[in-house]
């Protein structure tokens, strides 16, 4: 395995670390965001072993595994998961709704959340 992957997946593995301590501290805006930021991650790890490139300047999930073969590969349950994983990162980043995000992320969906992003990772991980 190369560098690029290595990086990407370690980057990944720490996201998904810091989820689980966002969820602890029950900070769960940050939960969701992590959890994307994670899987962001590992699409890239997985860009850059099929193409041996920089992956593209994108934090868009169905963006990130469409320029690869994930988009095929991948169960409908798992693209069900990136819809709604994907607003996670901009409402987090730039919450125009803050409180009302806040009142969706209870500590059951957060828990759920990472449950789910944890199974994506490691089924990213397999085909690396």
């Amino acid at each position: 395995m190369n560098e690029k992957v290595k990086y990407w997946i370690e980057l990944s593995d720490y996201d998904l670390e810091t989820a689980e301590a966002m969820l602890e501290s029950k900070r769960f805006l940050y939960v969701g965001y992590m959890c994307h930021q994670a899987i962001e991650k590992i699409f890239k790890a997985y860009y850059c072993l099929t193409f041996d490139e920089h992956p593209p300047y994108s934090h868009n999930l169905s963006y990130l595994s469409g320029k690869t073969d994930l988009n095929t590969l991948i169960s409908e349950e798992f693209k069900e998961f990136i819809d709604i994983l994907e607003p996670l990162n901009t409402e987090a980043r730039y919450p125009t709704d803050k409180a009302m995000l806040l009142k969706s992320l209870t500590k059951s969906k957060c828990e759920s959340i990472l449950v789910k992003t944890k199974k994506l990772q490691v089924w990213v991980k397999e085909r690396l």
